[in-house]
């Protein structure tokens, strides 16, 4: 059976991204790999083995086109509203929170924020299917 390891973002700066991560969802660097072209770096948590990996091409001063094929990451939180207020006052800019029904039955409640490059992430509530 397949595990899912990480999900690789191209963004144009470490330090903002480091920034975002940590600040949004508690991610730290578990290793920061460097090459001559390239670093790569890989931020987890405590609650699971799944990894944000950056992905730094040096040099690069434009930022990537994110195309309309990239969809979302998701993170889900036991407190969807507390979190909402605190990426507020951390001036991350949460977009509002959405409750989403299915045959008159909660599905999900969620909201989105951009992260510094334009990556767009879905913060759910645990709940249902969401866990």
């Amino acid at each position: 059976m397949a595990k899912a390891i990480h999900s690789m973002i191209r963004v144009l700066e470490e330090e903002r991204s480091v920034s975002f991560y940590r600040t949004a969802f508690g991610l730290e660097i578990a290793e920061r790999l460097d090459f001559d072209d390239f670093t790569l770096v890989y931020l987890r948590n405590g609650e699971n083995d799944f990894e944000v990996e950056l992905t730094i091409n040096k040099g690069r001063t434009e930022p990537y086109d994110l195309g309309d094929g990239y969809g979302h990451i998701a993170f889900c939180v036991d407190d969807l509203e507390a979190e909402h207020a605190r990426f507020s006052e951390a001036g991350l800019s949460p977009r509002k929170i959405v409750d989403f029904n299915r045959e008159g039955a909660l599905l999900a409640r969620f909201f989105f924020v951009a992260d510094p490059d334009g990556y767009q992430i879905e913060v759910l509530q645990r709940h249902g299917r969401y866990r």
